[in-house]
């Protein structure tokens, strides 16, 4: 693929710069254009309690949160923003608030009096489904109608009241029209923003931000790509708010999010990001600060020749082209690597360097003058371990890829990382956020992490996390688990640590855990089982896309569950 008009999603593939957007006012603070990546997260309380919503909210600030996000399902939720608001400012406090609409017209427009920015889902904020899987010309054009009576009128009531907007798409909650049209695409997901962005160009507001979330790093990373590639094209350029949906808890939601927001930032996308995890939305602020202070300072750096033309197509995934050795590249699955063995017979890496296994690993440093020449003439068993020391490592190692395929060479190749952060959560982050960023172009046929900090198993430990959040490896349950928010009636992190405890021997398994109906059914479409919110604490359980239980009780919900699975023959005895 030639790098044309066709490659316009950022600035440069192998040389970090910030995409240019406009500056958007959210309150006292500016997003967008110079201004630093602005970190935000989302109460997780009843609306209605006033004083723990405004004390949560307050806690997260503290912690480092420049806006905070909350839930109005509906009209007396919107008109007690306002007691929160004032609740806070009595405290001393001014930072922005977020009401965050779904289904809700009415309850958008009152919101947006009391608070300084609205968050609307395009997938139901205008449209109601008519349980159609086809829509003719006409019946898509009133689709398009019904946007224009029911959204202009909020973004009157946002200009008068200098509110801002953010247009927030998820994947999991597409409208049925939309769908009709595009199905489950990137194409559907990009136009299902656009259709409104183009109705708040035609009226002249444009102080509005973008989102375009998935649970899925791969579905979640392309689909921003393409946003940014078509506001280009249409002569847009608007602020970007980050995250991944669904990201879990622990590890493996910190991972998640670092692969899906990192991959982005080292393109110089974003504004703004939250990192979701099925925990207290104060613990969400650390992990997205070592992700906005990994992309900043980066001027001054070594540049590399841009590529002229790309064999690869950064809106589809697709495995580099490569040789097998042994089960080491081609088709096999992305592998492990470790220098040592592992002390816990829980976490084996594939390959220990130590041991004679009849595989060459050949250390290679991407920015030390790579006779790629030399290369050609390695014998059949050869496996490189690329590593770099530039603080842009997605620049670094995708401008090698890119010589390797310019030199016609179809070698296996170890993404080997090393880092010597104090912390568990620095080091996941920093590795998932670079490792990721190259592994979700379909760049790399395994890792190798180390860090003379932290223990090996734990190096091996998160090298296999990271390919399972990059959807290439699942080598234990996968979770896709909500943060929770007001609009969740149970104890979703208690009721995640009960799933979890039960299923985490169901190797390659995806179990949702959701709060509620908003994108529950939706996100976790291709979840094996689903746990869904359905009401004051009653669970719906699904098979895949299909309801088969309905309106249990929170308290028997997680047997039932277990039930289900043992019933499709999906369980095995721990």
């Amino acid at each position: 693929m030639k790098i044309s008009k066709k490659i316009l999603y950022c600035n440069s593939l192998v040389n970090y710069s910030r995409f240019d957007t406009r500056v958007v006012k959210v309150g006292e603070i500016e997003m967008g254009g110079g201004n630093i990546i602005r970190i935000q997260s989302m109460t997780n309380t009843n609306t209605l309690d006033t004083i723990k919503t405004a004390e949560q909210s307050i806690r997260i600030f503290e912690a480092g949160g420049e806006l905070i996000r909350i839930t109005a399902p509906g009209i007396k939720d919107a008109e007690n923003l306002l007691k929160i608001k004032n609740h806070i400012r009595n405290k001393g406090f001014t930072f922005p608030l977020v009401a965050d609409i779904h289904f809700n017209p009415l309850a958008a427009e009152i919101s947006a009096k009391h608070v300084e920015k609205i968050r609307i889902n395009p997938g139901n904020f205008a449209e109601r489904k008519l349980g159609k899987s086809t829509y003719s010309e006409t019946e898509f054009e009133l689709g398009l109608k019904s946007i224009n009576e029911k959204f202009i009128p909020l973004l009157n009531i946002c200009k008068e009241h200098k509110t801002a907007l953010r247009i927030g798409i998820n994947h999991g909650s597409l409208s049925e029209r939309i769908m009709s049209k595009y199905g489950d695409t990137l194409l559907g997901m990009v136009e299902s923003a656009m259709e409104y962005i183009r109705v708040c160009k035609n009226e002249n507001f444009f102080n509005i931000v973008l989102s375009i979330k998935s649970s899925n790093t791969q579905v979640m990373v392309q689909s921003y790509r393409m946003l940014a590639q078509q506001m280009k094209s249409e002569g847009m350029n608007f602020p970007l708010h980050l995250g991944v949906t669904e990201a879990g808890d622990a590890e493996d939601g910190r991972i998640k999010s670092a692969v899906g927001i990192g991959a982005l930032l080292a393109d110089g996308l974003g504004d703004t990001i939250r990192v979701s995890l099925t925990e207290d939305p104060e613990k969400e602020i650390p992990i997205a600060k070592i992700l906005v202070e990994k992309y900043e300072n980066r001027t001054n750096l070594i540049t590399f020749s841009e590529p002229k033309t790309i064999n690869y197509n950064p809106f589809e995934f697709k495995r580099r082209e490569s040789y097998s050795v042994k089960n080491i590249g081609s088709k096999h699955s992305p592998i492990v690597v470790s220098k040592e063995e592992s002390q816990n017979e829980t976490i084996v890496a594939d390959y220990i360097l130590s041991h004679n296994h009849d595989i060459s690993f050949i250390e290679i440093d991407a920015d030390s003058g790579v006779d790629f020449n030399k290369l050609k003439q390695l014998p059949d068993s050869s496996v490189l371990l690329v590593k770099t020391h530039h603080k842009n490592y997605t620049g670094s190692i995708r401008n090698f890829f890119f010589n390797l395929e310019n030199h016609n060479i179809k070698i296996p190749i170890i993404l080997k990382y090393s880092d010597n952060c104090k912390t568990k959560d620095e080091f996941i982050v920093n590795a998932a956020a670079d490792l990721g960023s190259i592994l979700i172009d379909g760049f790399g046929d395994g890792i190798l992490l180390e860090s003379s900090k932290l223990s090996n198993d734990f190096a091996v430990q998160t090298a296999f996390g990271i390919l399972q959040a990059c959807r290439l490896r699942f080598s234990k349950t996968e979770y896709i688990m909500c943060p929770s928010c007001g609009r969740t009636l149970f104890d979703i992190q208690e009721v995640a640590a009960k799933v979890k405890e039960k299923t985490g021997h169901l190797k390659n398994l995806k179990i949702a855990v959701m709060g509620c109906i908003v994108n529950g059914p939706g996100e976790m479409a291709d979840a094996d089982y689903g746990y869904i919110g359905s009401g004051n604490k009653k669970v719906n359980l699904y098979k895949k896309k299909d309801l088969v239980k309905k309106g249990l009780a929170e308290e028997n919900a997680v047997d039932e569950l277990i039930d289900l699975i043992k019933e499709f023959g999906d369980w095995v005895n721990p």
